[in-house]
């Protein structure tokens, strides 16, 4: 079987493509990327001629095409079960995809205030109270799973999971902007951005030159 093929948008801005990217990547999973610039002429062409959904995203397996975040990463957990990328307890596996979903269809307030901008720290943007419940539903999340599940590893449930590239994003949402997080929430954070392959990500997003000025947010 040929690689894996997973297509993406730009680093700098793409939280979805971040997703799918950094769950393979940390799992050591071998794939080849294809960059798509986003809100280019081409953008909208060069996605449809891999992709029905009109979105990056997307992973082809062979003949097989897989869009959207949450469906790339249970066919990636189904394809390759010794990553073990779900907690191997059932009552576990099932808090893990409850809060990986919550972050795939909900905090709205965040998406739209506080956008993935890897090359604009220290930036500021205001936190009207909609935003500030956002980001405390964040910091309960990951305080609970350091204190019921992640233990000395840093990773929400023990071992790396689906759960950790759906929030990884977050991670540097709240790097950019300076939110500042208690201890009981800072272990995740700190795991995230020590892996290698995060670190990859972001050297490869201060290359880019790409700008998309709606996403350009704060001073």
């Amino acid at each position: 079987m040929m690689n894996p093929q997973l297509y993406i948008g730009n680093k700098n801005y793409s939280t979805w493509s971040l997703r799918s990217w950094f769950l393979m990547r940390e799992a050591g999973i071998e794939f080849d990327e294809h960059r798509i610039l986003l809100d280019v002429e081409t953008t909208a062409a060069e996605i449809a001629a891999v992709s029905p959904g009109g979105m990056v995203p997307v992973l082809k397996l062979d003949d097989v095409t897989v869009w959207d975040t949450m469906a790339i990463a249970e066919t990636v957990a189904e394809r390759w079960p010794e990553k073990q990328l779900w907690p191997a307890d059932p009552d576990v596996r099932a808090f893990a995809r409850s809060i990986s979903a919550e972050m795939h269809s909900g905090f709205s307030m965040l998406r739209e205030c506080m956008p993935m901008n890897c090359r604009a720290m220290g930036r500021k943007v205001p936190l009207p109270d909609i935003l500030t419940d956002d980001i405390d539903r964040i910091i309960a999340i990951w305080s609970e799973c350091h204190k019921k599940y992640s233990g000395d590893s840093g990773w929400l449930f023990g071992e790396f999971s689906i759960a950790d590239a759906t929030y990884a994003p977050v991670v540097l949402r709240f790097r950019t902007y300076g939110i500042n997080l208690p201890e009981s929430a800072g272990y995740y954070p700190h795991r995230v951005l020590e892996s290698e392959a995060m670190q990859d990500w972001l050297a490869a997003a201060e290359c880019e030159v790409e700008v998309i000025d709606r996403e350009e947010k704060g001073r």
